[in-house]
């Protein structure tokens, strides 16, 4: 045998192969395009087109706007699109400052209480608390029907925790030295030095916290009132229960939910997220794996 015969993974796939594989992703494309693609056809058709259609439109003849002007004059989904807004902005804000400042705090070796403080994180990670002494807890703090409910007790992720501290802990070492004999404190080196080293791990954890804050419904469900829910959980009330709410800013009547509303609803759920997600992606693979591996 040749010593230059390159092993079988190197070896350039075969044309069965790479058929299989040009098939494979197409036909993952097409489970994720075309059901995108009908709910965005969905909302633009007109309501007559959507009960021939059996209550899906694949592609409508004469597209209308008439379902987004229904939502966005009611006030319910303006004033829960401001509110969802609000929450990821500010919550992602809060978690990236919180998680990146203790995530530091544990990297750094010979820190006073540094590991009982990490096993006791990792201890709510495997045992997280339940819904009862979750909502307790809220209730005896006063933070019912407060938008700090949706944000204080999903403050640091322990998840993105972990793979802060991992990126960190990959810092040479030699620049931290370097940055003490200039005399840095250690704001300073986390500012000036940890920091502009990890903007691929921060866009990721800020990415995962923004999805996570903006997704969020079940909080809302517990600890609002239905005129401070945010996007997600209307968009839970127009789609699994069928129905409308009343309307923010008037207090009277109600909105009625058909399947164009719906689709609409979903479709401004959906988008910021996708208008977002490609400016960061490129940083996913770099900022998780590096953060996992070196944790």
């Amino acid at each position: 045998m040749s010593s230059h015969v390159r092993p079988g993974w190197m070896e350039k796939p075969k044309p069965v192969t790479q058929v299989g594989k040009a098939l494979a992703l197409a036909a993952v494309v097409l489970l994720v395009c075309v059901p995108f693609l009908v709910i965005v056809s969905t909302s633009l058709a007109s309501t007559d087109e959507v009960v021939e259609g059996g209550g899906w439109v694949l592609w409508p003849t004469e597209p209308t706007l008439d379902a987004y002007r229904d939502i966005l004059d009611g006030g319910i989904v303006t004033h829960a699109l401001g509110v969802s807004a609000g929450v990821t902005i500010v919550g992602t804000l809060l978690s990236l400052a919180c998680t990146v400042t203790l995530a530091y705090a544990l990297s750094r070796p010979g820190v006073f209480g540094g590991k009982p403080v990490l096993l006791l994180i990792l201890f709510t990670f495997l045992f997280p608390p339940g819904m009862i002494p979750s909502f307790l807890l809220v209730k005896e703090l006063g933070l019912l029907d407060s938008y700090a409910s949706l944000v204080l007790p999903v403050l640091v992720n322990v998840f993105n925790l972990v793979v802060l501290r991992g990126f960190f802990q990959g810092i040479p070492e030699e620049l931290y030295e370097a940055a003490r004999l200039d005399g840095a404190g250690d704001w300073r080196v986390l500012l000036s030095v940890v920091l502009p080293l990890s903007k691929a791990a921060l866009a990721v954890v800020g990415l995962f916290y923004a999805v996570a804050y903006w997704n969020s419904w079940f909080y809302a469900s517990l600890y609002l009132e239905s005129d401070h829910w945010p996007l997600q959980q209307v968009l839970r009330t127009y789609v699994v229960a069928g129905s409308g709410l009343t309307d923010a800013t008037t207090g009277e009547g109600t909105i009625t939910a058909p399947q164009t509303v719906q689709m609409a609803v979903l479709v401004i759920a959906t988008v910021p997220i996708l208008i977002v997600y490609p400016f960061l992606q490129k940083y996913f693979t770099k900022g998780v794996l590096t953060g996992a591996i070196k944790s």
